[in-house]
């Protein structure tokens, strides 16, 4: 990459890492190229771009910005995962590889305005993520009306086991 492509580059990224909700920064040192596929392939399906980025270019871009603390986690081989989505599915993925993958480490991240350390990132990746909080949600706010129909439903339907035990002989009177 000549001077004026790491310019570019390192503008795009900045660009880029402007609307992040989260990122998560790795050492990628010793995965083996089936790994990687699968766990980039596992980033996209999560709404996540994972980058394999040079630390000097990623101290350039993150210059002066939200994101300059991460500089601290910038050493030996750095990989990025980050999300415009959701904050928590960079930490979801990355954290489920850092186990599998026992070469794979995690160094920190940031979201929320926050520098996370590792247990930082691990809590993150244990909180719910958008979609599930959506569904608790629409689960709440469906759960009156479905109370107020299995009320409206109850009374019939006792009404018709009541004349269903009548008839079947169990309502007659022991005297």
């Amino acid at each position: 990459m000549n001077r004026t492509q790491k310019a570019q580059f390192v503008n795009d990224l900045r660009e880029e890492l402007s609307a992040v909700e989260a990122i998560v920064v790795t050492d990628y040192r010793g995965i083996t190229v089936p790994e990687d596929e699968t766990m980039r392939s596992e980033f996209r399906k999560n709404d996540c771009k994972y980058l394999v980025v040079k630390n000097t270019l990623l101290r350039k871009a993150i210059k002066d910005t939200k994101l300059e603390a991460l500089g601290e986690y910038l050493s030996g081989p750095t990989a990025i995962a980050y999300s415009n989505e959701d904050p928590t599915n960079p930490a979801r993925v990355a954290a489920k590889f850092a186990k599998s993958i026992k070469s794979l480490e995690l160094k920190g991240g940031f979201a929320d305005g926050q520098l996370l350390d590792i247990a930082g990132v691990n809590e993150l990746a244990a909180m719910k993520g958008k979609s599930e909080l959506r569904a608790e949600l629409l689960a709440q706010f469906g759960a009156p009306a479905q109370a107020l129909v299995r009320l409206f439903n109850a009374v019939p339907q006792n009404f018709a086991y009541l004349l269903s035990n009548r008839q079947a002989g169990g309502g007659k009177d022991a005297g």
